[in-house]
C-alpha cells in the first residue's frame, strides 16, 4: 500500500488537522474489519441507517456509544457454561466497530430485531450554519435619499 506524508499540510492549513488526522487513520487500518457483516443506508438527504448482522447477541451484550464523532458498537459474548461442542461454526465472538461521524450527526435510536442491530442516525445543522440569503441593497436608491433628504 502506498502511503502518502501529510506533514505539510499540518504546516500549511489552518483548521484542517482533523481532516489530516482522518487520512492518516484511513492509511494506517489496512485491515479492513469484515466481522459482523453491516451495511450502511442512505435514506434521505440527512438520515442514515447502519444495520449490523448480530445474530446469537443479547441486547444486553451489546453496547453503542457516540463521543467526539466517533460511533462505537461492540458486542461481548457470554461464554456458556456447561456446553460441549462437537463442531463450533456459529461465529459468535466479540466485536468492536468504530465509525468516524461528519459534523452535526447523532444518533437518534437502536433497535435489535431478527439478529439486525439498527441504528438510525440524523444530521442537523443548527440554524446558525445554514446558508443565508444576504439582501443586496441598491446605491441608486440610498443617493436618490440623500438627495431628496438635501433639497
Amino acid at each position: 500500500m502506498r502511503t502518502y506524508d501529510l506533514s505539510p499540510l499540518y504546516r500549511s492549513a489552518i483548521g484542517f488537522d482533523r481532516l489530516a488526522r482522518l487520512l492518516n487513520d484511513a492509511q494506517r487500518n489496512e485491515v479492513e474489519i469484515s466481522y459482523p457483516p453491516y451495511d450502511v443506508e442512505l435514506l434521505g438527504e440527512d438520515n442514515y441507517r447502519i444495520v449490523m448482522a448480530v445474530a446469537g447477541f443479547k441486547d444486553s451484550e451489546l453496547e453503542i456509544e457516540s463521543e467526539n464523532q466517533m460511533l462505537r458498537v461492540a458486542g461481548r459474548k457470554q461464554n456458556e457454561e456447561g456446553v460441549t461442542y462437537l463442531h463450533h461454526g456459529i461465529a459468535a465472538r466479540n466485536f468492536e466497530h468504530k465509525f468516524q461521524l461528519a459534523d452535526h450527526v447523532k444518533v437518534t435510536k437502536a433497535k435489535l430485531e431478527n439478529g439486525l442491530l439498527r441504528i438510525e442516525l440524523v444530521r442537523e445543522v443548527p440554524e446558525a450554519l445554514k446558508p443565508k440569503k444576504i439582501q443586496i441593497e441598491s446605491v441608486a436608491n440610498d443617493t436618490q435619499l440623500l438627495e431628496k433628504k438635501a433639497a
